[in-house]
């Protein structure tokens, strides 16, 4: 058999005992502990939490003379090489291809001693096979990964095979009848559920459907960052977007104008709600498609990156009587997220809460929400004033968007209601003169509001490749003045893994700006003075700025540099 790896002399024992990982003792002990005679020891000494997986890893290397593939090296396998092996011999014999150069095979494998796998797979390719050991949670994690890409590759393609579709412009007439049954035809129907599911499972938040010239690009918004999933032929346009239609309640006759639409994914555990859009454009019509679950929200206020003084200032403000807090940000920072956190912890059996939002993203167990609807007349203020006659304790107004609604949930405030809203601006103290823009007169605005909170959403470093470092004076200079509070101090970064799809990131934490409308802040609104100088005299009480939070947030390891810098402004002052 040619397998590149040299035999041993010493047993992996001995190896343990000569280096002092391992007493006497406890190498008797774990050779009468193995459950199965053909469970290794290596494996032994993991389950029994005398030896962690790397250690072993690093010890079998060690042993047979073996390069270490880490989790690195796993994300950077490649694809052609990793489908030369079926996935039930990769599953069983826990390996995974890496490359193939000619007649050699670089394989990574957690027990380079299954030397029957390792022939049956020097029978199925030809090659000399390389091997290099893995952590064997390493190996699985890269194949579930590897193989998950291969599957959904397949699927298309075999969708693909089975569709027999004619081009058409988007500017020429088409029949009806025959576009309704290429949209109900079974490859188109799996094409765009492949879709759905892939999303979904990618933890997407938005799918994007875009069309070119000559082809047709779906995208995939995965923590707020667009990544390019699928390129289905041009011809599939008009049927995939028609197909999305269908299912939305949109006319699959109209491609001029814009539509707006929503519909259900049903899963075995929970429902994601779509929202749809299509825009006509030079080479037809985009769609985009927000996902949301539907599941109840069961998020607490403590992890959504709130901490420390500004957590117990937002929860200090929720639990009054009465009074109105607004959470300002760009579309999709989570503000919405934020209100359902701050209604999860403040709902009780003795207090009536109420929402009006359009959509309803979350569904939360013991609040009454009321789905805004503009097409019949259901404008936000037309449903807070029906909310008012329903002897509320609390009101969640979705968004603040016109001086209607903005008059009149001040006024609820002012009359014994806890009022929570967002509003569009670009810090806190640009919050407060937001509601003033909107004709709110400033005395109702002073009296009204008790707290305003800025947002953005940052990505965090990935906990499986996150890796510490010393910034280069570069780096730091695109911080300005906030550098020196970065200069020689370890951060963090990723290095790019499966987990993450090579991103460095997975998920996201948010970074916030926390105004409390103290007196003095509350005479300046009255005077009129300009959002400048609230915030100035703010942050000469202690207001901890969006940037001054995303920096603190570098420093504790939650995010980087470039994420800070991309979602938040230098404090100019």
């Amino acid at each position: 058999m040619a397998v590149s790896y040299r035999l041993s002399t010493r047993r992996f024992g001995e190896l343990l005992l000569e280096q002092g990982r391992l007493t006497p003792e406890q190498l008797e002990h774990a050779l009468r502990s193995r459950s199965d005679a053909r469970e290794r020891l290596g494996q032994t000494l993991v389950r029994l939490g005398l030896l962690e997986e790397r250690d072993v890893c690093a010890l079998l290397a060690q042993q047979f003379g073996l390069p270490v593939a880490d989790a690195d090296k796993l994300s950077q396998a490649d694809l052609g090489a990793v489908r030369l092996i079926p996935e039930h011999l990769a599953r069983q014999a826990g390996l995974l291809a890496l490359h193939r150069n000619g007649e050699t095979m670089d394989v990574a494998m957690g027990d380079p001693l299954d030397v029957v796998s390792l022939d049956h797979l020097r029978a199925l390719t030809g090659c000399t096979v390389k091997v290099w050991v893995a952590r064997p949670s390493d190996v699985r994690e890269a194949v579930d990964e590897y193989y998950q890409q291969i599957r959904a590759s397949a699927k298309v393609g075999e969708i693909l095979d089975k569709l027999d579709l004619t081009a058409g412009d988007e500017g020429e007439e088409i029949d009806l009848a025959t576009l309704r049954q290429q949209v109900e035809d079974a490859p188109v129907v799996r094409l765009v559920n492949l879709m759905f599911a892939e999303a979904i499972d990618g933890r997407a938040s938005d799918i994007h459907v875009e069309p070119a010239r000559d082809r047709i690009t779906v995208r995939f918004r995965i923590d707020g960052v667009l990544h390019e999933m699928m390129k289905p032929p041009k011809n599939l346009q008009m049927a995939i977007v028609s197909r999305i239609k269908v299912l939305a309640d949109l006319d699959i006759a109209v491609r001029l104008l814009p539509q707006d639409g929503r519909l259900t994914v049903h899963l075995p555990d929970r429902e994601v709600d779509v929202r749809v859009s299509t825009l006509p454009t030079a080479h037809g019509e985009k769609v985009v498609l927000r996902l949301f679950d539907k599941s109840a929200f069961a998020r607490d206020i403590s992890q959504i990156g709130l901490d420390g003084g500004l957590l117990d200032a937002f929860q200090r403000s929720i639990r009054q009587p009465y009074g109105m807090i607004l959470i300002s940000g760009p579309t999709g920072s989570g503000k919405t997220t934020t209100l359902y956190s701050a209604l999860n912890q403040i709902k009780t059996v003795h207090r009536n809460l109420l929402t009006v939002e359009d959509p309803i993203e979350y569904h939360i167990e013991g609040v009454n929400q009321v789905h805004a609807n503009h097409k019949v007349g259901m404008t936000f203020a037309r449903a807070l004033r029906a909310i008012l006659r329903q002897d509320p304790d609390v009101i969640m107004v979705g968004e603040i968007r016109d001086s209607e609604t903005a008059d009149i949930a001040v006024k609820s405030a002012l009359t014994g209601h806890l009022v929570l809203s967002t509003v569009h601006a670009n810090d806190a103290p640009g919050t407060v003169t937001r509601l003033v823009d909107m004709g709110v007169p400033r005395y109702l605005v002073g009296s009204a509001v008790t707290l305003v909170m800025a947002q953005r959403l940052v990505r965090r470093v990935c906990d499986r490749c996150k890796e510490t470092y010393i910034p280069a004076p570069e780096t730091l200079a695109v911080m300005g003045d906030d550098a020196q509070a970065l200069q020689g101090r370890p951060l963090v970064r990723g290095r790019g893994c499966l987990a993450c799809k090579n991103t460095g990131y997975q998920g996201r934490t948010a970074v916030f700006e926390v105004l409390e409308l103290s007196r003095p802040v509350r005479r300046m609104v009255l005077d009129g003075l300009n959002e400048d100088q609230i915030k100035q005299k703010a942050m000469s009480e202690g207001l901890i700025t969006l940037r001054k939070n995303g920096v603190k947030k570098i420093l504790e390891g939650t995010t980087t540099i470039d994420e800070v810098r991309a979602a938040t402004l230098a404090d100019h002052i």
